[in-house]
């Protein structure tokens, strides 16, 4: 499993040039799964995310969390963290889980995400979307769980 943060100010998500979610300061999440991942991984990923300090204080160090300042969560399913790009030019994504399990996987990672109280809005699974954000910082964290 991985999961890519970026610290946002803010995003946008757009389907089919309509928009379709948004979210204030906070964390734009993508979650990609690959074949073999379940879901007893997803509670410490998502303690992870909510935890991990990448936020500033009133010092300016990276010392609160997402849980701290009350972050909003853009969540958005991303197969594409699994590209293999070691031979050739055109990505292999052959490790990324099928569709139909990697769906049951995102959809309860984004439950256990909203079960923490944080505002959560997602894209939508297998759609083609438009994503416009500001990147704080800019912050931007690889996150992988075997």
């Amino acid at each position: 499993m991985r999961v890519l943060i970026q610290r946002t100010s803010g995003v946008k998500l757009f389907i089919e040039n309509n928009l379709f979610s948004t979210s204030q300061k906070g964390l734009l999440v993508f979650f990609g799964t690959k074949e073999n991942d379940n879901d007893l991984l997803l509670p410490k990923l998502v303690d992870k995310v909510i935890n991990l300090r990448i936020f500033e204080d009133t010092d300016g160090k990276m010392n609160l969390s997402g849980k701290d300042i009350n972050a909003e969560l853009m969540v958005v399913s991303q197969f594409t963290l699994y590209a293999n790009t070691s031979k050739g030019r055109r990505p292999s994504f052959n490790e990324a889980q099928n569709p139909t399990e990697a769906k049951i996987l995102y959809e309860k990672f984004v439950t256990l995400l909203k079960a923490t109280g944080l505002s959560v809005s997602t894209g939508e699974f297998g759609a083609k979307m438009n994503i416009q954000f500001n990147n704080d910082g800019p912050v931007t964290i690889l996150i992988d769980h075997d």
